[in-house]
Formats: C-alpha cells, structure tokens, sequence
C-alpha cells in the first residue's frame, strides 16, 4: 500500500487532506489550529531540514512527497524538493496560480522589506496582510503612519499599530468597513492567489487605493505540478496511490 506526505499550509491542504486514510500523512509547521478530524495521520514541526526530511521519508517509507504549502514557503519547498531527490521518491507540487492585476488596478511589485518600505514612504493608512513578518519592525513605524496589521492570530500592537486577528474567507462587505473604518490609503499584500483573500484586492480596485505586491519568490522544480485540488485528486488516484 502506498503512502504520501503531504505538507500541508494552504486551504487547499486541508481539501486533499480530508481525502487521505489512515496510512497517509498531512504535515503542518505548527502555525495556525490543527485539525483534529481526519482520518489520516497529522504530524506537526518540522524535520531538520532536506536531510531531516529525507531520513524521514525513508523511516517512514514514504512513496510520494505532495507539496501544498503556500506559494511563499519556499524555505520548505526547496526541502520537499532536495529531499525527494536524496530519498528517490517524486515530489509533486500544488501551486496556487497568481492573481493578475486587471485594468483598473494600481499593482506595485517589490521584492523584499526594504523596497516595501521605501513604497510606503507617500502613505500614511496602510493595510498590512503579509501574515507576522511586519511585527518584527513595529518600532520602525514613521511618526507619519498608522499601521493596520491583519493576522492569523491576534498579536500586541501598538499606540502606531493596530493587529487585527482574523482568519478568511472574508467576504467583500467586510473588506469595504475595514477599508473605510482605517481610511486605508494603500494595501500591502503576498500575491498568494487564493479566493478567500481576493475581495480586499476588489475593493483597492473600487477604491482606487495602491496595493504594493510582494513578488513571489522562486520555487524549485518538481516531478508534477497542479493547478487545483481536483487535478491533484485526480492524479493520485491514477497513479493509485490511495
């Protein structure tokens, strides 16, 4: 009987996940809630690295390495990746498509925290979603800005900050009131692709507010990728492994 390790961090994880029996594993890096329902075994922490992962694949015979994490876990990517190679199992790939910037969007692309920052600097309201990683600079905040900080869990601000924890989907009237409650004047955002995080982007478009899109970063190559659940479904019940 065959067994996959899947690594988990997306939505669609959980989907693929509900699917998976007993022999099966769903890997999660411990950040968010876990799921307490499936069927098939969850483990929670990391590994130590592709090496790490590698002697785990081969300890626990593992057939086939499904990589569902979020398309800007590319630390974890590229060990899913190695450690397939080293263990000579194939290593497939859900990868969530882009979201494009339509007509009447005002996109800005920037590669990393400084480039953000220097972005930032006509702003004075702006609407952080990049998940934890704007908390490390609260001290860093221009006595010209109040941020708002949007967040799996909820965090401590401060008297520049405000963190918000909230999980999506969120839907497009609720977007509107935060927009309008903070007076958003630019929203930062991961082009993560996914549908339950996408109306924020409608109402930057109804409101002719800036988004500043932190690029996505390189993922390594993989035996198989996949648009959609579905197509991954699909495949390993060709390929039988469940």
């Amino acid at each position: 009987m065959k067994r996959i390790l899947l690594l988990g961090g997306v939505t669609e994880a959980l989907a693929i996940a509900r699917t998976l029996g007993p022999q099966h594993v769903y890997s999660l890096a411990g950040v968010g809630r876990v799921p307490t329902d499936l069927h098939c075994e969850v483990r929670v922490g990391g590994y130590g690295g592709a090496e790490g992962l590698a002697q785990y694949i081969h300890e626990q015979r593992i057939d086939l390495v499904l990589d569902a994490t979020h398309p800007y876990a590319a630390q974890i990517s590229q060990n899913a990746a190695r450690a397939a190679t080293l263990s000579g199992v194939p290593c497939w790939a859900l990868r969530r498509p882009a979201w494009v910037a339509q007509a009447d969007d005002d996109w800005r692309e920037v590669a990393n925290w400084s480039e953000l920052v220097d972005a930032l600097q006509a702003f004075r309201r702006p609407l952080f979603t990049l998940g934890r990683e704007p908390l490390e600079h609260l001290d860093e905040i221009p006595e010209s800005q109040f941020w708002t900080l949007r967040a799996l869990d909820m965090y401590p601000g401060n008297a520049r900050c405000e963190v918000i924890g909230a999980r999506g989907p969120f839907l497009i009237e609720e977007e509107r009131t935060l927009f309008d409650q903070r007076n958003i004047d630019v929203l930062i955002s991961k082009n993560s692709g996914s549908s339950a995080t996408e109306p924020k982007l409608q109402v930057a478009r109804e409101r002719g507010v800036p988004v500043l899109i932190l690029k996505r970063p390189a993922l390594p190559e993989v035996d198989r990728t996949f648009g959609t659940v579905g197509e991954v479904l699909a495949a390993i019940n060709r390929q039988r492994y469940l």
